[in-house]
């Protein structure tokens, strides 16, 4: 596949970080949904809607041509319309979405590294997602500290103190 690069999220790569947030909800090839049923789910496009909010940030990995090939970010998001891994008031919650040939070569996990960086430049000493049990990303997380804080139903909602 050859090397690849990450820079920080622009507001031109909105569309891109559609593409990834289709991917993560995507992660099972068994019971895919089509891009604009997913988008137009208003508990997933809340992650993307409005690209970038005040207090969002993320990072894009490009392969050795410069094609985006994956993003992660965060997003702050209010207790009256939480995230579904929201935790607290300020703490962040992450996405992450690898196009499906990178996976598995270490592109998520240098884009969870770059965005923990982010989030750490910004003032914040956590982060939280919510990733369903069975997803092989979970194994990604635990490895980088992050911690299992809530079970529901096939998810569960992590944390990781970041320093």
């Amino acid at each position: 596949m050859g090397g690849f690069e990450i820079r920080s999220a622009t507001p031109a790569d909105a569309r891109f970080m559609g593409d990834m947030l289709v991917e993560a909800a995507n992660w099972s090839v068994s019971r895919a949904r089509p891009r604009v049923a997913i988008l137009d789910d208003p508990k997933v496009s809340r992650y993307i809607a409005g690209w970038p909010r005040p207090g969002d940030f993320g990072s894009v990995a490009l392969d050795s041509h410069s094609i985006p090939i994956g993003a992660c970010w965060a997003r702050l998001f209010p207790p009256n319309a939480p995230g579904s891994g929201f935790v607290a008031v300020g703490v962040p919650e992450l996405t992450l979405g690898v196009n499906p040939q990178w996976r598995a070569q270490g592109v998520g996990r240098a884009l969870l590294k770059a965005v923990t960086r982010q989030a750490l430049a910004a003032g914040h000493s956590r982060l939280s997602l919510s990733v369903e049990r069975a997803n092989f990303a979970q194994r990604l997380y635990v490895s980088e500290g992050y911690v299992t804080i809530e079970s529901r139903e096939a998810s569960d909602t992590m944390v990781a103190t970041i320093r």
